[in-house]
Order: C-alpha cells, then structure tokens, then sequence
C-alpha cells in the first residue's frame, strides 16, 4: 500500500450505536492522517436492534470493496454476534481473485476463516477501531509502518510457552466462540496441521469448557498441530482457576506444543496476526 490508497470500513456483525458517531469519525481522520482514504459502507449504525441490515445486504457491501480495485484494504469495525449471516452470500470466488486483505477481530473470526476455508485467501484477525483507545498512538505507529511502511510492525507479538518450545503451520482460528459457530458448516476451515489461535473476551471457567470440550469432541486436538493462546480476557482480570492454561493442557494433553501471549484478543494493545499463513515459532 501507498500514501493516498483508499481502503474500505465495514460493519458485518452488530451495527454501530449513533453515540458512537464522534468515535467514528476521529477514526476517519487518523486514517486521513495516516495516508489512507477512508470509504464507508452504508451499513454502519444499528436501528432498533443488531438487526440494522439484512446479511445479504452486508455481504453485498463486503463484495462491493472486495471487488472495487481502488481499495487496497478491507477494515471491519464491528463485533458482536450477526456476522455468520453473510457468510451465504458472499462470493467466494470473486474474493479468492481480489487483491484486498480484509481486517477484523472477535465475531469476524467467522467470516475471516470462512474466507480461508473457501479460498485459501490470508485475513487479519485485528481490529482497526485500536486506533481509538488507551494505546492508539502505538497502534498508529504500528498499523502505518506496517501497511504503508513494509514493515512487520502490527504482526510482532511477544509470546512465551507453556508446553514444549517450537510449533509451526497455518494459523486458523481466533475468538474461541465465534469460531466453533462454523463447526459443522462449508465454511469450518482444515485443522489437519495448523496452529490453533484462541482467544475470548467474555466467559470464565465453565464456559471455556464447553468451548474446549466441543473442540475436542469434534476431533480438533487431534488433528493440529499446536496451540497458540491469545488474551482470555474476563478469565485472566478475573482470576478464574483453573486458569485457561490449565484447561487448554488438560483437553489438549502433554504432546501438543501450546504457547500464550498477551498481544493477540481484545485488548487495546492488541497485535494482529494473519490467519491463513504459516507461523513458526
């Protein structure tokens, strides 16, 4: 990317609060100030519910920046739970043939693996409204060397192990809820080799072990070839025992390698990381 490239801002899962408007457009002017131009969709802003558009109509506006040349990225600004509805009416082909990358984090964990299960296409799991928050000044650096600059900048995270030392292979995954709403669909992506990344923002104990007993039962830990551990959020500022390391070491047993790092989930400091590339760590 260059200075003065347009990139498009989607919003696939819940619309955003009109509240939230004077957020948006700060956001507008760090990218300008970035050296990007910003185009928005026409489904931004929730109405009376989640359901401020129809998920045909988002695919469709997902598949207008995806198809237009002159965006060179795709950042979707939105979290929550809707985003699966699009998946149907995307065009998978005309998305595995586009040269734009698309950005997003926790509930596009759902349309980030479909696009690599249908295509084989890289996505970020990263949520460009960083810019906004505690941290936006690095975020800022980070994001402008790395897209403008060449840079790996935003995809440097620090990490440390909790069992064995080396794993590599295809990244899939992400937020742990939002993924497993694939199990079972077109768009679940081939565990066989890769590293698993999973992180969460809301739930503690009982919840992730429904989360890991399902993955488990549908035959995942079997099939990958590591484990890497984002941020569990209300699980690590809560304290919750057994904590997610335990429990990730009690499903996944003694013979698969499993790293953590606090850089990757929901958190204002928050890297990014591609999902549908090889990592070796």
């Amino acid at each position: 990317m260059k200075q003065g490239d347009k990139v498009g801002i989607v919003c696939c899962s819940n619309g955003q609060q009109r509240s939230y408007q004077e957020k948006l457009e700060k956001l507008h002017d760090l990218l300008l100030q970035m050296g990007l131009t910003p185009v928005w969709s026409n489904y931004i802003y929730a109405k009376d519910s989640a359901f401020f558009s129809s998920g045909r109509e988002r695919a469709e506006s997902l598949m207008h920046f995806f198809e237009n040349r002159e965006i060179k990225a795709i950042f979707d600004i939105s979290g929550g739970d809707v985003a699966n509805e699009i998946l149907p009416y995307l065009d998978y082909d005309k998305i595995a043939e586009s040269e734009q990358i698309f950005f997003g984090y926790s509930d596009l964990t759902t349309v980030i693996n479909a696009i690599y299960a249908k295509t084989g296409k890289v996505s970020v799991l990263y949520q460009i409204r960083n810019l906004l928050y505690e941290h936006g000044k690095q975020q800022f650096s980070d994001v402008k060397h790395t897209l403008i600059g060449g840079a790996d900048d935003l995809y440097h995270f620090q990490y440390e192990w909790v069992q064995k030392e080396h794993m590599q292979g295809i990244v899939v995954g992400g937020n742990i809820r939002c993924l497993l709403k694939l199990a079972g669909t077109p768009y679940w992506p081939d565990m066989h080799g890769k590293i698993l990344l999973l992180e969460s923002f809301h739930g503690g104990t009982a919840l992730m072990t429904t989360y890991l007993n399902q993955l488990q039962q549908i035959g995942v830990l079997e099939q990958i070839e590591g484990i890497l551990l984002g941020s569990f959020t209300e699980m690590e500022e809560k304290g919750y025992m057994p904590s997610i390391e335990e429990l990730v070491k009690h499903y996944a047993g003694e013979h698969i390698p499993i790293a953590k790092t606090k850089e990757i989930g929901h958190g204002s400091d928050s890297k990014g990381i591609m999902i549908g590339k090889k990592l070796q760590l």
